[in-house]
């Protein structure tokens, strides 16, 4: 079993260098940054900023579905005719989008820490410390937040759907989770996309938020570059670079997003 581990580590290692767009084999640091600063390998920081660039997208890319199905939960919960519910899920937004993301941040990666190791010591475990995954804290926490904006935005886009779509359901004979699947999934997703889009660039830009707890991404790569070479304006405009190719290259994708989500829509 060790050995199949591995085995898909390695493939895994492999795809990501070939399609590496920074230090790959067709990548613009492979080419155009030999014998400079930003060389791969031993001789430049090509390689440190490549791992930067795709830490950042892989924490966007886990947190993005994880916001959405949390968000899409609370916006549920928040126009539910179960009282304790609509209050549960309206404390949940209101928390989590009053408080700072970087607070919300610690909030998770040290006092999730403190509370396991509360709980493991209250049932006699004497080991170790715990300690939680950087990346993993990152994920919970900006997940928590964009959830809570993403359930605002679904709730906004909820109350934009008749209340004859609910009922033309009924009439037809079909559960409410049919119901809900079927005929008012397909409009709130096109309602909704405009704001789901912007939380999406928001999100882009608030994963540099996990440098903080020293986990790999682009700002956290560029900083340290900056401090070994003493190249702050070099190294920060290619941080700004590069997101700014991240948020062009989204945008581009998300327009297809919206065409595909407007495709049934009758041409006038």
């Amino acid at each position: 079993m060790g050995g199949l581990f591995s085995a898909l580590s390695s493939f895994w290692s492999w795809i990501v260098h070939i399609f590496d767009p920074l230090c790959g084999p067709v990548g613009i640091f492979t080419w155009l940054g030999q014998s400079t600063i930003l060389a791969c390998g031993d001789t430049g920081w090509g390689d440190e900023i490549a791992l930067g660039l795709q830490v950042t997208i892989s924490v966007a890319i886990v947190t993005l579905p994880i916001g959405l199905a949390i968000g899409f939960l609370v916006a549920l919960g928040q126009q539910s005719e179960e009282k304790p519910l609509r209050l549960a899920a309206g404390i949940y937004t209101t928390i989590f989008r009053g408080l700072p993301e970087l607070l919300t941040l610690f909030i998770i990666y040290y006092g999730m820490q403190m509370l396991i190791q509360s709980l493991l010591t209250f049932v006699g475990y004497d080991g170790p410390p715990i300690e939680i995954n950087a990346f993993l804290a990152g994920v919970i926490a900006l997940s928590v937040v964009f959830s809570a904006y993403c359930s605002e935005v679904l709730l906004s886009a909820f109350h934009a759907i008749p209340k004859g779509q609910y009922e033309a359901g009924d009439a037809l004979g079909l559960h409410r989770g049919r119901t809900l699947r079927l005929i008012i999934l397909p409009q709130l997703v096109r309602i909704a996309l405009p704001g789901l889009t912007n939380l999406w660039m928001v999100l882009l830009k608030d994963t540099s938020y996990v440098s903080i707890i020293s986990l790999a991404d682009i700002l956290r790569q560029t900083s340290v570059a900056v401090r070994v070479t003493k190249e702050p304006f070099f190294f920060y405009g290619l941080a700004c670079c590069l997101y700014l190719v991240l948020a062009i290259l989204s945008s581009f994708l998300l327009v297809y997003v919206e065409r595909w989500a407007k495709r049934s829509e009758v041409r006038r």
